[in-house]
């Protein structure tokens, strides 16, 4: 293990037996870690820091401050996330079918029956935000099939702990995660991208990194920014 300084950040270099460089910064004690394959020269270690310089900064920043994880509970005035924005969330108790809807003022509301529980609330949530992520992953899917050359035969949605996505390269099947509906849209997009990728390259070779750039210049930015949740798109 080594350490390089750049703009007057110190971060530790890990050289490893993997494949791609991963950058992380720490909650606990604000250190910054760069993972890196053994054969990566030091240039192009320091070309990586530099073009993320400002994502590290920012959350160096953001980690500084205290932060209390709330459990969400899906009642009035939780805040919940769609598309990378919080949104605040008004519950009603309906006689008529549960759902959720979009308020003119950007507030999410949810419909529920009396005396719901939150495990119910949040189903009809994760319902919800299954039909939005779904609704994008088809237009993504439209717009990327002639730009690549590539027929999607089918897709799906499901939650992952591990994964933003996954592709059967076979039956020409993507499953995304249904957490993307909480993300930036763009992200998502990074996300279908990649999968549909592995239609024309099996492996993360070099050739799909290539394909990645040649689709998607600026994918590792969209890509680090999934990074940071701990869960990988493959």
């Amino acid at each position: 293990m080594s350490n390089l300084t750049e703009s007057g950040i110190t971060i530790e270099v890990k050289r490893k037996k993997i494949k791609n460089m991963y950058l992380r910064v720490y909650s606990s004690d604000g250190r910054i870690v760069l993972s890196c394959p053994w054969h990566v020269p030091e240039g192009s270690i320091r070309i990586f820091v530099r073009e993320r310089i400002h994502w590290i900064k920012k959350n160096l920043f953001q980690r500084k401050q205290p932060v209390q994880k709330i459990e969400v509970q899906y009642v009035t005035g939780d805040q919940v996330h769609v598309w990378g924005k919080g949104k605040s969330l008004m519950v009603y108790e309906t006689t008529k079918a549960q759902g959720v809807l979009y308020g003119s003022d950007d507030k999410i509301m949810l419909y529920t029956k009396k005396n719901s529980t939150a495990e119910k609330r949040k189903k009809i949530m994760d319902d919800w935000y299954r039909v939005q992520v779904k609704e994008m992953i088809m237009t993504f899917i439209s717009k990327w099939e002639p730009v690549m050359n590539v027929k999607v035969q089918e897709f799906g949605v499901k939650k992952m702990k591990t994964r933003w996505g996954t592709c059967n390269i076979r039956d020409r099947r993507i499953w995304l995660n249904l957490e993307l509906a909480k993300r930036d849209v763009n992200c998502l997009e990074m996300v279908v991208v990649h999968e549909m990728v592995h239609l024309l390259e099996k492996h993360h070779s070099k050739r799909f990194y290539l394909l990645m750039d040649q689709f998607l210049p600026d994918w590792r930015e969209r890509e680090t920014i999934l990074r940071f949740t701990g869960i990988h798109s493959c």
